[in-house]
Parts: structure tokens; C-alpha cells; sequence
């Protein structure tokens, strides 16, 4: 089984292997790329809709990774849908080829190479130059914005 990010369906992916998606792609689809996303649900595509508890645990995994901001709510879903149905993850996105690891979903590129290791992100202040490893929207010590590192 192989679960479709948007870019399957944009770099128009083929696979003789059985196929899913998240409902939410779709609306990140348009023109032609919508069409291949409805011919394949047509032919039998599985919408997947995940469990809350496999949401969350992506969600914790990428809190973990430092890609929790990185990842959109569609992309969270993708990536619980493929560990659910244990199924092969098919996207171009490195955050989520990098979760994917943490989660142990296999993952196949469309357009690009894919990621050559797992990276844990540290966040740094822009203001007095600190480091943490959790993510925030502001600095603890003086307020100041934080930027993902590696």
C-alpha cells in the first residue's frame, strides 16, 4: 500500500501497488491534479481518515523532531494514515520524510531525493543567541523570537 501526498498527484505518480490518501488532500489539489485525485478514488483509491491517537502520536514525534511547525494538518494526517495502514508514505517533503523515520513509515520520493538522515532541530534565539531544544514562539529569557537550527 503506498499513501499519496499532494505532490503524487501533481508529478503525476504510478504505482500497480494499492493506494491511499487523506480526504484534506484533495483541497490542496487543483486542475489536473485534482482530476488524477478523483480518477484514482474513482478506480478505488482509499480515502483514509486516521484515528485521533495515531494524529497525536505524529503530532508528538514531530514536537520531538523539531518539525512540528513545519507540518501542516494535511501532511499530520498523511502520516498517520500511512502508519496505520502500514503503508509506504509517497512525498517530496523532507519534515515529513524526516517523521516518517521517527515513526518508522517507509517513504518513497516522486520528484526529488530524498532525505539522507534523521535531523533533531535545536531552536535559537534571534535576540540574545540562546538555544533550546523545545519549540516556542518566543525566547523564555528575553522574549524575542526563535529560529529553527540544526
Amino acid at each position: 500500500m503506498h499513501v499519496l501526498d499532494a505532490s503524487a498527484f501533481i508529478r503525476e505518480y504510478t504505482t500497480d501497488e494499492p493506494t491511499a490518501t487523506v480526504p484534506q488532500v484533495r483541497e490542496e489539489l487543483t486542475d489536473e491534479s485534482g482530476y488524477r485525485f478523483d480518477a484514482l478514488e474513482g478506480a478505488g483509491m482509499r480515502v483514509h481518515v486516521p484515528d485521533d491517537q495515531t494524529v497525536d502520536r505524529v503530532r508528538r514525534a514531530s514536537a520531538e523532531s523539531g518539525d512540528r511547525e513545519e507540518l501542516s494538518a494535511t501532511d499530520v494526517r498523511l502520516l498517520a494514515a500511512a502508519f496505520e495502514l502500514d503503508a509506504t508514505l509517497v512525498t517530496d517533503d523532507y519534515a515529513m520524510q524526516n517523521v516518517a523515520g521517527r515513526i518508522e513509515v517507509p517513504v518513497e520520493t516522486v520528484g526529488r531525493e530524498g532525505i539522507t538522515e534523521e535531523r533533531e532541530w535545536d531552536f535559537q534565539c534571534q535576540g540574545c543567541g540562546r538555544t533550546f531544544e523545545d519549540d516556542a514562539d518566543r525566547c523564555p529569557v528575553c522574549g524575542s523570537d526563535l529560529t529553527r537550527k540544526r
